[in-house]
């Protein structure tokens, strides 16, 4: 099955910080554009960062500053490192690739993985 799995969610308080991680399975990285992607309860998902084949990134304005994503092709790992958190960013993250540039169109995004929990709070 070509998915991705991520890791490295879980409980922080306001202003700390987590490193998300993103594995893909049964397939590799070269090519493709990686998203990740958020979704809080009863809201939308949304794209919060994009990393390009040739490493152009990409944030949404309200994590400008703050996140930083990387890919490491030979570990087939794209990371998001996640600083200065703020509740407003409790959400289950997910990344997902695609095969065309770096888009905020969800639909051109496949291989989702089942997310990780990032939770801000005090």
């Amino acid at each position: 099955q070509l998915q991705f799995v991520e890791s490295g969610g879980g409980l922080v308080q306001p202003g700390g910080s987590l490193r998300l991680s993103c594995v893909a399975s049964g397939f590799t990285l070269d090519g493709s554009a990686i998203g990740w992607f958020r979704q809080a309860p009863g809201k939308e998902r949304e794209g919060v960062s994009c990393i390009s084949d040739n490493g152009s990134s990409y944030y949404i304005d309200s994590v400008k500053g703050r996140f930083t994503i990387s890919r490491d092709n030979a570990k087939n790992t794209v990371y998001l490192q996640m600083d200065s958190l703020k509740p407003e960013d409790t959400a289950i993250y997910y990344c997902a690739r695609t095969n065309l540039h770096c888009s905020g169109s969800l639909g051109v995004f496949d291989s989702w993985g089942q997310g990780t929990q990032v939770t801000v709070s005090s």
